[in-house]
């Protein structure tokens, strides 16, 4: 069992920046055996694939946020990152962390969140205008 929990969502103004962190634990879990991703559920809209990592390193993006986001891990302490800059009103939304084991994904499915086993419980991402 891995268990994921959010962190560093909140209110911000149009052209800002926000970092968002997830920590992972569970005696299963490590970087180096699952993939990871963030996804978001804007309003009124289906959940959509944002940022993934995975132990080779490959970081799919969403053509919406390729260039403003950057998705990091830190394997020390077994917590992901998302780096947002220039964020937009769009960009408003319930933002989740999940993980999955890494024979569970392959790179046209780590924006997919059918691939993914573990979720975190999200947190709200507001950008005014």
């Amino acid at each position: 069992q891995v268990h994921l929990v959010e962190s560093g969502g909140g209110s911000v103004q149009a052209g800002e920046s926000l970092r968002l962190s997830c920590a992972a634990s569970g005696s299963q879990f490590s970087f180096r055996t699952h993939c990871v991703g963030w996804f978001r559920q804007r309003p009124g809209k289906k959940r959509e694939g944002v940022a993934a990592i995975d132990v080779d390193y490959n970081t799919p993006y969403a053509d919406a946020v390729e260039g403003r986001f950057t998705i990091s891990t830190d394997g020390a302490k077994n917590i992901m990152y998302l780096d947002m800059t220039d964020l937009k009103p769009e960009d408003t939304a319930m933002y989740y962390c999940a993980a999955t084991p890494l024979e569970d994904t392959t790179l046209s499915t780590m924006l997919k969140d059918d691939a993914y086993l573990y979720w975190g419980r999200g947190m709200q991402v507001t950008v005014a205008a």
